[in-house]
C-alpha cells in the first residue's frame, strides 16, 4: 500500500470512529466468511471485515484493513477484500488492523478439471451485469445491430441460439476463443457501440473464454432458489461505508459468492449510493436508502439507515398513533420536526387537500376568530386552575410577530393550535358537497373515464356514480368490489364503462393490479420482473380473471358489459394453459360460466391479500402529506420498501378496523400533529425529503388552481358548452378545450397512474399567470372582486386585508402591508391599486402552491 493510500485510509478510519464512537474495551474484528473454498478458475470471494457496534450497527473496515496472502501462487487478495484463485493448494489470507490479526484459511481445488460452465447459471449473469441484455442495448424488442438477447436473460435458450447459431455469423470461435466477436466487442478490440464492458484480465473475460473453449455448451445446472445478502440492515454515520456480500443458493443447497456478478441499485442515492462492486457510501444527509441487489432473477434488499449525529431530540405532542410512529422514526434518525403550522396555514391546507377548494375571505376570518376564542377560553380555564389549549389568551392570527428560528431567519410566533376548532373544521369539510365533487374527479382520472372512448352519456353516468359513492361515504372495499365486477349498460349510472376502456384481459389485469394492488406487473408480460418475483406465469394467470368479459349491443344503440365463459390464457413460450390465480395465491376455483372477477374480488378483499389495505392507505397518505410512504405510490414490491414500515402497517390495520370508512380514515390523518406541521424548516431537517419532518410545498392540481383563481377574482370560468357557474372540479368532460388545463397538467385519462397528472412547475405556467388575457380579464371584470372592493367604503388597508384573506387565507404581516400599500398608492387610483395587489397575490408562490 502506498503512503498516500495509507494516509487516506487512516483519515477515513478516524472519521468513522468519530461518527460511531470509539471501540469499547474488548472489542474485536469479525470477518466473513471464516474459511474459503475456491473450486474454479474464475471464482471470487468477497471478504467482509466488521467491528461490531451493536444491533444493525457496525464499522466496516473491509477496505481499511491490510490484506496479505501467505501464498500468492495459490490465492491473491485485493485491497477491497476480493479473493481470487491462482493455483491449487492451500493458503491463508491474513487481515491486520492495529493490534488485531485475523486469518482466513483458503483451499483452491479443481482448477485443472473444473466443472463445465453453465450458460444459464454462469454466462447470463455476466451479460446482465455488463448491460448487454438491457432494454437500451441488445435486450430491446428489435435487438441492436443484428444481435438480439432476451431482456435480463429471461429466455436463456433463445439467447443461447442467438449467440451460437444465429446468422449472419456465429459470435464465438471455439478454436480461438480470443477471436470470438462476443469477447472482442466486450473488451473493445473491435468497434462496439456499447463501448468496453469489461477488461481482458477480469474473471468475466476468463469465464466467457473458457465457456467458448469448452465448446460453448448449454450445460444445465441446478436452478437458483434465492440470494442471501450481508448485511440486510446497517446503520451508517454520515460518509460511512459498507461492503455488501452476496451468496447465491441453488436447488441442491450449494452456495457460492456472487458479489462480483450481482447488480446493485440504491433507491435513494442522495442518502446512500452503491457502486458496481456492492460498496455503499453514505452521504451527509440523514434518512434511509434501500439497496436493491439482483442476480439471475432473484432480488434482495439491504436497508441502510443514516442517522444525524449529535441531535437532542425533543418529542412533540401526540394526537394519535401516526404521531407516535413518525416521531419514533425521526428520533431514530436524529431529525427534529418543524414547528406546528399556523391556524391560517392549516385552514388553507385542509381546504385544498380535502375539497379542492380555497376558503373564502369570510370563511378564513370566521375560522381564525374561532381559533382565537378557543385559546382565550383555554387561557381562562388555565387561570382558574382548569385545563386548556390556549396561550395566555393572546391572539396572534391578526398580526404574527417575528421571532428568530434555528436557521437565523424570522418566522411568526405561533400560538398553540386550536385543536377543537380544527377538528370541527375537518368534520365540516368532509361533509361538504365539494368533497364528493373533488374525489369523484380524482377517481375519474384513475379509472380512465374518457369521453372519447366511452362516450358522453357513459362518462356522465360513471361520474355521477363516483360522486354518489363519495357523497354517501361508500366503504372502500365495497367501492372496489363494484368496480372490479362491474357489468350492465354503459349509460346506466355505474362503473361498467371501465370495461369499455379496458377491453382486453391483459390491459384490465395490468391496470387493476396497479390501481388496487400497487403491483406494476406489466414487466412480467415479456420477461421476469427485474426487481420483483413475478414472472410470465404470474402475469397470464392473473389476466385470466378478465377473459369472460364481453360487450353486446342493446336496444337504442347502446352497449352493455356482459359476462361469458372465461378461458385460461396460454403461456407465450410454452404454449401451455396457465390456471387462473391471483398474485402470490394458489390456483382459483371458478365454476364454469361464473364471473371469474368475483373470485378475484373475494381474494382482493380477503385478509390473505397483503396489498389492498396498504395500497389505498398509502395513496391517501400521499395525497395529504405530499409523498407516499411507498413511492411511487402504486409500485409495491419487496425491493421498494416503505420509508416507515410500522406506520404503513398501522395505517392499513386502522383502515380495516374502520371497515374501510374513508372519511373516518381521513379524519385520523388530518387530526395528527404530523399533518399540521409547518413547511418552514431548520438546518437539522431541511434536507429531509422522505420522513415527514415538515410539510412540503405542492403544486395545486390544474382544476383546483383554476377554481381558486375564479373564486379569488369573483369571476367563474366559462367552459365551452357548459352553463355559467360550474367549477372545474365539477366538469366531467376530460377533453374540454382549455389551454390552462394543458399547461398545468390536467390528465387526459390515458392510464391509471397518478403520474399522468403533471405537478412540475414550468416557465409556461408562470408566464400564463402573469400575462394571460383571460386571467387579466377576471381581475379587471366589472363584477369581480377587485372592482367590488375598490368601489366599497373600505380603507386601502382593509382592502389589502380582504385580498390576502381571499387568496392566501391569512392576514398580511406588517411588512407585507407596507409593501402593498406602496403598490396601492403608486397605482394612482383605488381600482388600479386593488387590481395590482390582486395580480401580485395571484402570481405569488404562496398562492399557486399548497403548503
Amino acid at each position: 500500500m502506498s503512503r498516500g493510500v495509507a494516509v487516506r485510509h487512516a483519515i477515513v478510519l478516524a472519521a468513522f470512529v468519530t461518527i460511531l464512537g470509539a471501540a469499547p474495551a474488548g472489542a474485536s474484528l469479525q470477518v466473513s466468511p471464516r474459511t474459503l473454498v475456491l473450486e474454479r478458475p474464475e471464482a471470487t470471494e468477497q471478504l467482509q471485515v466488521l467491528a461490531p457496534k451493536g444491533p444493525d450497527r457496525s464499522l466496516d473496515l473491509t477496505r481499511t484493513v491490510r490484506y496479505t496472502s501467505s501464498n500468492p501462487r495459490v490465492a491473491t487478495v485485493s485491497t477491497a477484500g476480493r479473493v481470487e484463485p491462482r493455483g491449487e493448494g492451500r493458503a491463508e489470507i491474513r487481515i491486520s488492523h492495529g493490534k488485531f490479526l485475523l486469518k482466513v484459511p483458503v483451499e483452491v481445488k479443481s482448477l485443472q478439471q473444473p466443472a463445465p460452465i453453465s450458460f444459464e447459471r454462469d454466462v447470463i449473469p455476466i451479460l446482465t451485469k455488463a448491460g448487454c441484455n438491457g432494454g437500451s442495448c441488445h435486450g430491446k424488442a428489435e435487438g441492436k445491430n443484428g444481435f438480439k438477447l432476451s431482456v435480463f436473460g429471461f429466455d436463456p435458450e433463445a439467447d443461447y441460439g442467438d449467440i451460437t447459431r444465429r446468422p449472419p455469423g456465429r459470435r464465438i470461435n471455439p478454436v480461438r476463443p480470443g477471436a470470438s466477436l462476443l469477447l472482442q466487442k466486450a473488451v473493445a478490440q473491435v468497434p462496439h457501440a456499447g463501448g468496453k464492458r469489461f477488461d481482458e484480465k477480469s474473471s468475466s473475460y476468463r469465464l466467457l473464454a473458457r465457456w467458448i473453449a469448452e465448446g460453448a455448451r448449454l450445460t444445465e445446472a441446478a436452478p437458483l432458489t434465492r440470494i442471501e445478502i450481508s448485511p440486510r440492515r446497517q446503520t451508517l454515520g454520515p460518509k460511512g461505508v459498507q461492503q455488501i456480500r452476496v451468496i447465491a443458493v441453488d436447488a441442491d443447497g450449494r452456495k457460492r459468492c456472487v458479489t462480483a456478478e450481482a447488480e446493485y441499485e440504491s433507491n435513494a442515492g442522495v442518502i446512500a449510493e452503491v457502486d458496481r462492486e456492492g460498496w455503499v457510501q453514505a452521504s451527509g444527509i440523514p434518512g434511509e436508502a434501500a439497496v436493491l441487489v439482483r442476480y439471475q432473477g432473484q432480488v434482495a434488499v439491504c436497508r441502510i439507515t443514516v442517522p444525524q449525529p449529535g441531535v437532542a431530540f425533543r418529542r412533540p405532542a401526540e394526537t394519535n398513533f401516526i404521531d407516535t410512529l413518525v416521531w419514533n422514526k425521526l428520533q431514530h434518525l436524529g431529525i427534529p420536526p418543524s414547528e406546528p403550522a399556523s391556524d391560517a396555514e392549516f385552514l388553507r391546507r385542509a381546504y385544498l387537500d380535502t375539497i379542492g377548494t380555497l376558503p373564502t375571505a369570510a370563511e378564513t376570518r370566521a375560522f381564525l376568530q374561532e381559533c382565537d376564542a378557543e385559546r382565550q377560553a383555554g387561557a381562562a380555564n388555565n387561570a382558574q386552575g382548569g385545563e386548556g389549549t390556549g396561550s395566555k389568551g393572546k391572539s396572534n392570527n391578526a398580526q404574527p410577530l417575528p421571532t428568530p428560528t434555528p436557521n437565523g431567519s424570522t418566522a411568526p410566533i405561533q400560538p398553540a393550535p386550536a385543536l377543537k376548532t380544527r377538528a370541527r373544521l375537518i368534520d365540516q369539510l368532509l361533509n361538504r358537497p365539494e368533497y364528493a365533487d373533488y374525489w369523484a374527479m380524482r377517481w375519474a382520472d384513475l379509472l380512465r373515464v374518457d369521453k372519447e372512448v366511452v362516450g358522453h352519456q357513459a362518462t356522465v353516468a360513471f361520474t355521477r356514480w363516483l360522486r354518489r359513492q363519495f357523497a354517501e361515504n361508500r366503504p372502500y372495499d365495497q367501492f372496489a368490489r363494484e368496480i372490479l365486477t362491474a357489468r350492465g349498460e354503459l349509460t346506466t349510472e355505474g362503473p361498467a364503462a371501465l370495461y369499455r376502456v379496458l377491453e382486453k384481459p391483459e390491459e384490465a389485469s395490468r391496470s387493476l393490479s396497479q390501481l388496487f394492488l400497487g403491483v406494476r406487473i406489466e414487466c412480467a408480460q415479456c420477461h421476469h420482473h427485474p426487481s420483483e418475483r413475478w414472472g410470465q406465469d404470474d402475469y397470464f394467470a392473473f389476466a385470466g380473471f378478465f377473459t369472460g368479459i364481453a360487450r353486446k349491443k342493446v336496444p337504442g344503440g347502446g352497449e352493455a358489459i356482459v359476462v361469458k365463459n372465461g378461458t385460461n390464457l396460454k403461456h407465450p413460450r410454452s404454449g401451455e394453459e396457465v390456471p387462473v390465480r391471483a398474485l402470490g395465491a394458489p390456483a382459483a376455483e371458478v365454476a364454469a360460466g361464473a364471473d371469474r372477477r368475483v373470485a378475484l374480488a373475494d381474494w382482493l378483499l380477503s385478509p390473505e391479500n397483503p396489498y389492498f389495505a396498504r395500497v389505498i392507505a398509502n395513496r391517501l397518505w400521499a395525497h395529504y402529506f405530499g409523498r407516499g410512504l411507498v413511492e411511487p405510490i402504486d409500485d409495491f414490491r419487496a425491493t421498494n420498501p416503505a420509508v416507515n414500515e410500522p406506520l404503513l402497517d398501522a395505517l392499513a390495520k386502522h383502515l380495516r378496523e374502520l371497515n374501510y370508512d374513508l372519511k373516518a380514515f381521513t379524519r385520523t390523518l388530518l387530526t395528527s400533529q404530523v399533518y399540521a406541521l409547518s413547511t418552514r424548516t431548520h438546518p437539522q431537517n431541511a434536507n429531509d425529503a422522505q420522513n415527514f419532518s415538515h410539510a412540503s410545498y405542492r403544486a395545486l392540481p390544474a382544476e383546483v388552481l383554476l377554481d381558486a383563481i375564479c373564486q379569488a377574482t369573483g369571476i367563474p370560468e366559462q367552459f365551452s358548452g357548459w352553463p355559467t357557474g360550474y367549477r372545474a372540479i365539477q366538469v366531467w368532460d376530460n377533453r374540454i378545450p382549455s389551454y390552462f388545463f394543458r399547461i398545468f397538467g390536467k390528465p387526459v385519462r390515458a392510464s391509471v397512474c397518478e403520474c399522468e397528472r403533471s405537478s412540475e412547475p414550468s416557465i409556461a405556467q408562470a408566464l400564463h399567470l402573469m400575462n394571460s388575457p383571460e386571467i387579466d380579464a377576471k381581475i379587471r371584470a366589472r363584477e369581480g372582486t377587485a372592482r367590488r372592493l375598490a368601489e366599497s367604503d373600505l380603507s386601502p388597508d382593509r382592502i389589502i386585508e380582504e385580498l390576502f384573506l381571499g387568496t392566501l387565507s391569512r392576514f398580511p404581516t406588517l411588512k407585507e402591508r407596507e409593501a402593498m400599500t406602496t403598490i396601492f398608492q403608486e397605482a394612482g387610483n383605488r381600482r388600479a391599486g386593488t387590481e395590482d395587489v390582486l395580480w401580485a397575490l395571484l402570481n405569488s408562490r404562496e398562492f399557486v402552491f399548497n403548503h
